[in-house]
Parts: structure tokens; sequence; C-alpha cells
């Protein structure tokens, strides 16, 4: 090893020191104009930025490079990091012509895919949080934190609970403790970007210190979150994190905000996936959030996606943002005006965020006063507006006025991205700085007057003063008058045809210019230097009116969109039914041909009598497009939008749980039956009397008696349990319409179809009863299926149908169940034998109290079946 040291050169003895405190990282190096990588670094950059990979002699030895210009740093360092790499760059700290030894090299910033700043690495309207999570015992810690705009939140939950924070703020990065790395992926498969830090960042007193260092608080009791003993670690760790990747300047971060699972609607992972509330599940279409979202700011779209995730359950909030999208539907006007300034706003969270860390630009600058200046009719017209929730929000909106002025009288308008690339500082502010101005300015003045005056000194009729690069300001003078020049020119250059010389007074005068143009620069950097430290005390009122701007716009998009799409006001109570008349799917409506109108539908559901919906029908009838538009109905009311609906009225529904449609987890060595199974596993689990439950083709994935048994099974729970929740239940075993006969509060319905010859018409119309038939064989007529393969069909579902008629086996399971009715009461002691057999199959340790209730009272209804029967015989 000591042998090859002696090889390294100076640079790469440099570089492989700063590499070995960055092992995990890609260093960028930067050697005079460019940004160079060695060694494994080069390899991969050069794939990933599709660069020139060569070879440098290290003192003997080749090493890999390859490099790009400094100047194209914007442009190749997000192709890093949305490849997954952390980033770390590395600059020269000195000038290099001050130096005579090598140049003194550090790392100024760590970019990972969940820390940066920089726009071209962010979403306009997505944040970019960076997560961290600390498995412990019974509870799971999560942080997120998105350093481009400030928002620090924590919570603490179960493991499912922790998914489900994990999937709605949907991290670009997660921190894991590198002894919890197995059990992380264990707990959370779903692919996170994951980076592990050493253990002892996960210590409570470290954590509580790092976090209450930061706030500069004694305790974290203000924050409401100093029980989270896990979510502290976790948030404490991000804050370390941010110290390693040299984010120092955090003043932005001025708030720790605990997640509260209590003020939200619960949606498992399922849920948000089935849904398609943000991605589509085959790649095709859009999502919901795409069809909703008619906000003007980046900072709307990122609080819409927030909304959309974490819809409320609590009346109050709820009713004050219908009665605002009201306001505005009331008043398009007003609408329109406050839409176009909105449009106008730059994207005051992260421009923020940028004074604070020391990376905004002047024009940036420019354009955050610019922002301020846009909000004032805004907060204007709300003032006054008779609406409360309005009114509100104009109350948060702080004028800044002192920030605005002080802007608008230091910097020019049109001032540059950079310092030192334009003028910066607006003429009037500083008298040196217009003085300096002056003097570099006024050089074709003095240097047309010097002209003039030698020319008449000398005789010589046509001399030229210029500049260039490297001899700086000379005088031109023809070979014709070179006889003329004066001992006291200097000679530079010759040329074919002239000479050029320079003179005491021309070299006086290059000095003052360019003295005076550096002065500039220096000034210039450093008046605004000045200007963003002054800025930082505006930190919090300008985040604040982000946020209020933010809803405003999501408010005002909610009116557009239900303007533009004919939606509704919802009436919300605190009762649990849902009344819908003439619903639609807000997604697949949208994307319907033009002319084409979506077939509305009305529902009823409620925990008296009409609890469970059993929905029949062949496929491709539109079933699940019922079942997911009563979902997005009730999400988007509680989101605060106006809903795809004649009217409605909702009851305030706390969780929505879905099964619907078949998936894979192949990676996992799960079936489709198996996800389906898990699924529904969940539902089962984590109902409550104000959930909203979709179930769609449960049983699919096995075979028809296995799959129709557990449908059976599944909807009897439900119908029995004591929560009673609402529920719709798609399926194509038209076997189950029998349940409504023995269950009082199962209802059925089908979506009606019209047979004709040779083909089934979808009509799409939801309608009470239940189908008799599934069309599977005219909807596989309808695919392009071969004819000859069709008729087959025919012919055995014929066959099937006479030996195993739906009648049959509707009979079978009545059956079943009778058989299990009779076991259980025999005459006199052997009723008694087989009561106490059954119950000492129980396994006590394992049945829940909703289990044990559920059992008692299918024993008291077996009781009560076997009375009856016994009075009518």
């Amino acid at each position: 090893m000591a042998s090859k040291s002696k090889k390294e050169t100076p640079l790469m003895k440099q570089y492989n020191g700063i590499k070995t405190r960055y092992p995990d990282a890609l260093l960028l190096f930067r050697v005079g104009d460019f940004y160079e990588t060695f060694g494994a670094d080069a390899e991969k950059a050069a794939e990933i930025l599709d660069i020139v990979l060569t070879k440098r002699n290290n003192g003997g030895d080749q090493t890999a490079l390859a490099g790009f210009p400094h100047h194209a740093l914007n442009t190749y360092l997000p192709k890093l990091v949305k490849a997954g790499q952390r980033v770390a760059i590395c600059d020269q700290l000195e000038d290099p012509k001050q130096t005579k030894t090598i140049v003194k090299r550090g790392v100024t910033e760590l970019v990972t895919p969940g820390v940066s700043l920089s726009d071209d690495l962010l979403q306009a309207k997505a944040n970019n949080f960076l997560a961290a999570v600390h498995l412990g015992r019974t509870r799971v810690g999560v942080a997120f934190l998105d350093i481009s705009t400030g928002e620090f939140l924590v919570a603490e939950a179960g493991r499912e609970g922790a998914d489900k924070w994990l999937q709605n703020f949907a991290p670009k990065e997660v921190l894991v403790s590198k002894n919890q790395r197995i059990a992380f992926r264990e707990a959370f498969p779903t692919g996170y970007h994951t980076f592990f830090l050493d253990d002892w960042v996960f210590q409570e007193d470290y954590a509580r210190e790092t976090i209450t260092s930061h706030f500069k608080t004694t305790n974290l009791k203000g924050f409401g979150v100093d029980t989270l003993q896990e979510g502290i670690l976790a948030a404490g760790a991000i804050l370390h994190y941010l110290g390693e990747t040299q984010h120092r300047q955090l003043g932005h971060i001025r708030a720790l905000k605990r997640l509260a699972s209590d003020d939200y609607v619960w949606m498992d992972r399922f849920t948000s996936d089935n849904l398609e509330l943000f991605r589509t599940r085959n790649g095709q279409g859009v999502p919901l959030l795409e069809v909703m979202d008619r906000t003007r700011s980046p900072m709307g779209g990122r609080m819409l996606r927030r909304w959309l995730a974490l819809p409320l359950k609590h009346l109050e909030p709820i009713r004050r943002r219908h009665e605002a999208v009201s306001h505005f539907m009331e008043l398009p006007e007003e609408l329109s005006r406050a839409q176009q300034h909105l449009k106008r706003m730059g994207d005051l969270e992260r421009l923020i965020a940028k004074v604070a860390a020391g990376k905004i630009g002047p024009r940036e600058t420019v354009y955050l006063k610019n922002s301020l200046e846009a909000m004032m009719p805004v907060k204007s017209s709300l003032s006054g507006c008779g609406t409360e929730a309005l009114e509100t929000l104009a109350g948060r909106m702080d004028p800044c006025e002192p920030l605005r002025e002080r802007i608008k009288a230091m910097l020019v308008e049109e001032a540059p991205a950079q310092v030192g690339k334009g003028t910066t500082i607006a003429p009037g502010f500083s008298e040196e700085l217009d003085e300096l101005r002056g003097l570099a300015h006024s050089g074709k003045d003095y240097l047309d007057q010097m002209l003039e005056r030698e020319s008449q000194r000398t005789g010589i009729p046509s001399l030229k003063i210029s500049s260039n690069n490297v001899f700086g300001y000379y005088i031109e003078v023809r070979n014709t008058h070179k006889d003329k020049v004066p001992e006291e020119w200097i000679r530079k250059q010759t040329l074919v045809n002239a000479e050029r010389y320079i003179t005491e007074e021309l070299k006086d005068y290059e000095g003052r210019i360019l003295g005076a143009e550096e002065r500039i620069l220096e000034l210039e950097q450093q008046l605004f230097s000045q200007l963003l430290v002054w800025m930082q005390e505006y930190i919090a009122p300008v985040q604040e009116n982000a946020h209020a701007l933010a809803e405003l716009d999501c408010l005002c998009g909610f009116a557009s969109l239900a303007v533009e799409r004919g939606y509704s006001a919802p009436r919300m109570t605190d009762g649990t039914d849902l009344d819908i008349r003439q619903g639609r799917h807000p997604v697949i409506e949208q994307q319907l041909p033009a002319g084409e109108a979506y077939i509305p539908n009305d529902l009823w559901l409620d925990r008296e009598g009409q609890q469970i919906i059993m929905i029949t029908g062949p496929n491709m009838s539109g079933k699940s497009a019922i079942l997911r538009q009563t979902a997005l109905i009730c999400l988007m009311a509680q989101v605060g939008s106006f809903v795809p609906a004649q009217e409605a009225t909702l009851g305030l529904v706390d969780k929505i749980f879905t099964r619907v449609g078949a998936s894979d987890n192949i990676s996992l060595g799960e079936s489709t039956f198996m996800v389906e199974m898990n699924e529904a596993a969940s539902i089962l689990n984590n109902l409550s009397s104000r959930s909203l439950i979709l179930l769609d083709e449960i049983g699919r994935g096995t075979s028809t008696y296995d799959g129709i048994s557990i449908a059976w099974a599944i909807a009897e729970y439900l119908h029995e349990h004591p929560d009673r929740p609402k529920t719709l239940f798609a399926t194509h075993y038209h076997e189950l319409n029998e349940m409504a006969a023995r269950f009082p509060r199962i209802k059925n319905y089908n979506v009606a179809v019209q047979e004709l010859k040779d083909k089934v018409l979808f009509l799409r119309t939801l309608e009470a009863g239940g189908s008799q038939h599934s069309f599977g064989i005219h909807v596989a007529r309808m695919a392009g299926m071969p004819q000859q393969v069709v008729l087959k069909a025919q012919k055995i579902l014929k066959k099937l149908e006479q030996s195993h008629s739906a009648d049959q086996l509707t009979d079978g399971l009545k059956q079943a169940q009778d058989e299990m009715q009779l076991s259980f009461f025999q005459l006199d002691d052997p009723l008694l034998e087989q009561i106490r057999d059954e119950i000492l199959d129980l396994n006590i340790d394992t049945l829940t109290p909703v289990e044990a209730l559920m059992k008692l009272n299918e024993i008291k209804r077996l009781l009560s079946s076997k009375k009856q029967a016994n009075s009518s015989s």
C-alpha cells in the first residue's frame, strides 16, 4: 500500500482523501473548468450521462476518467440524482491564481434523491420528501421533511399505519438504521430508495438534542410530539442527515408538526392504488389527481395532492371548504380574477426556502417580491367578501410591505439570475456604486477626448483606440504615420499595415476601469448578501402567505372543476347514511369520447335496512365503475370538493376500504389469490361503523365452489358484524343473490343488460334485483373469440347447467348450512354434548371480542331458527 501511495499524483492524493469521507456518494471533483469523476464513479457517470470514458495516468497507473464542463452542472446533476445516485459536489475553495501549490478543495454540497433545492431536480406540483423510519417493539416512528419547502412532519403508528404514511407522502429517499435493514425491507416491501445510517444516530438522547438544538427550545412539548419516542428518533435522524449532506442553513424549517391519523380518512395502500388517486395501475388513462387539478400555482398543486391523500373526517372544516367553493361558483368574475393573480405568482414556499439557505439569486428575489404584490388584490377582495372561510384566509395573508419596498428599492426589475451576470443593484441605492458605474461607463467619452487630444498633438489624423484580452487598451497607428509616433509611446504589437502602442495615461485609465468593474462586482455581491440576511426575518410570514394562497388555489380549483363538469354541493351530515342521486365516475366521465354521456346511477346505503348491496351482472357491464365512483364521490366531498352527482347527502366516512381487481406480487411469492385474501383480511380486521367497503369479485382467484364459499362467508361476516359497515359487493357469482332472502340488510341489485339475438347490450344502469346470468360467453364473442371456441363453450355450459345448476348450487349452500345447524341440535343430551364440543374447539387465546360476539350471535340465530322450525312443525 505504501509504494502505491507514492505513485499517486498530488491531485489524485487529494481526490482519494476526499472520496474516503464520502464513500457512498459519486464525487464530482472540480478541476479547472470541468467536474471530473474517477475510477468506479467515472464508469457510473459515463453510463448514466452518456459521456466519454477515458483513462488518466496516475503515477504510472491507468485510472478511469469522465467529466463535463462546470457550467453544465445543472444539466448533468439531475440525471445522476434521478438515477438514484448521491452526488458530492467538490469545488475549488480558493482562486488557483492565488496559490503556488495544489488548489484547496472541499465538498460544498451533497445532493441526494431526498435532499435538493435545485429546480432542475424538483417537480413543481409535487413535494420532494426525505423520510426516516425507526421500528420499535410495537410502534413505528416515521418523519418526513421537504427541504425545498421547510415542511417537517412526524408520526407514530403500527406497521400498517406507518405503511399508509409512507405511501401517502411517497418519499424520494428513506433513512433507516443499519441494524434494521432487513426488518425494514420485510415490513415495507415496496421499493423505496433507502440509505442506511449508523445505529448510534437513532439514540433518544442524541435525537432530542439534535431537534431541540435546531429549534432552540429546551424540550419538544410545544410541538405536541414529546411522547412520540420512536417518531423523535426518526425526526432526529433527518436533521442529522441534513448536517451530513452539508445543509446547515435551515431557518425555513420552523416547526415539527405531528401527523394525527384521527384527523383524516383512513385508506390503506391497497385502497389508494385501487382507486387510482395518484397513478393508474396499468400505466394507461389518468389518475383522479390529474382530473381534479385546476390549480394555478405550484404551491396549490402540492397542497391538492396532500388533501387528496388525507381527506378530512371532521364536519366543520369540510363545510368551510364547501362554503368557499360555493362563494366562487356564485361569483365567477371574482373566481377568474383570483386565478389570474394566482397564475402570476411564483413558488413562494420554495423561493423563501432558498432565501433561508442562501441559494436564491437576484432574479428569483424580484420574482418573490412580484408574487407578494400579486397577492395584495386577492387579499383585498377576500377581506370583506362575506364568506367566513375566505375572510379567514385573507386575514392570514401578511402584506410584507417592508420586504416588498426594500427589494423594489434595491434590485433592478430585470435583475440577472446571478450576481455578476448583469446589473443587480438599482441606480440610486448606493452612492459609491453609482460613482463606480459612472467611471466604468463614461469610458467612451474619456477615450474620445484622449484620441482627439493625441491626434492634434502628434498630427496623426487616423488614430484608433481599442482593447483586447491580451494587451488590454492600445492605440493603433497606420504604417504611413508611424514616423510621427512620440518616443514615450511603448510599442506592443506589429501588424501588417499598422503598429499598436500603449501610453502611461492609457495604462492608468485601464487600471482605474478594471478596478472599478471589480469593485462594482464586489459591492453588488456584498449588498445582495446583506439583503438576504435582512430577509431572514420574513421567512415565517412568507411561508404563511404561501400556505394560505395554496389553500385558496385548491378551493378556486374546486370551483372551476365544479363549473366545468357540472358538479353539485354535497350535503354533509354526522350520520352514516349515503344517498347519491345520479352519481357519475369523475375520471371515466372526463375520458369519454366527445358527445358520449356517462350514464349516472342512484345509490343508497345505511346501517339499518340496506347495509350491503350485492351487485351482480356480467363483466364489462360497469359494476367496478359504480363501486369506485361511490368511494370517489365520498372522498372528493371530504376533501372539500363538489361531487359528480345531481345531489348527494353523505354521512361522514372515517375509513374507505377496497378490494378491486386482480394483481400479482410475484416478487414476494404472492399469487393473485394471496394478494386478494391479504387485502380482504386487512378490511375485515380494521373496519368501523363509519367504514365504506368496496368488494369486487371476491373469491375469483380460486375454484368456483371455493370462491363462492369465501364470498358468502365474507358477506355474512360483514352483515353480522356489530359495526354494520356499509358495503358494496360486486360479484359475478349470481348464486350469492340467495343471501338477500336470508340476511335482512343485504339487498340485491344488478347492472342492467339487454339480451339481443346474438349479443348483449350493456345499459350500465343499476337496478333492484339480482342477475341470473353471467353472460361470459357473450362477452367472449364481443371480444372477437373464434366462432369455433364460442360454440364449444356454449355446449359445455349447457351440460354444466344440467348437472350443476345454479339452483342446485344454492340448494347445496342451504343444505350445508342446515346440516351445520342440525349438528348443533340433536335431541336433549346429544344436543348439549354437541354445543359443548363446539365451544371446546374454540381457541379463546386468538378469539377477538368481535368474533366472540359474532359466534354468540350465530348460536342465537341458529337456536331461533330451530325454535321456529319446531313451532311450525
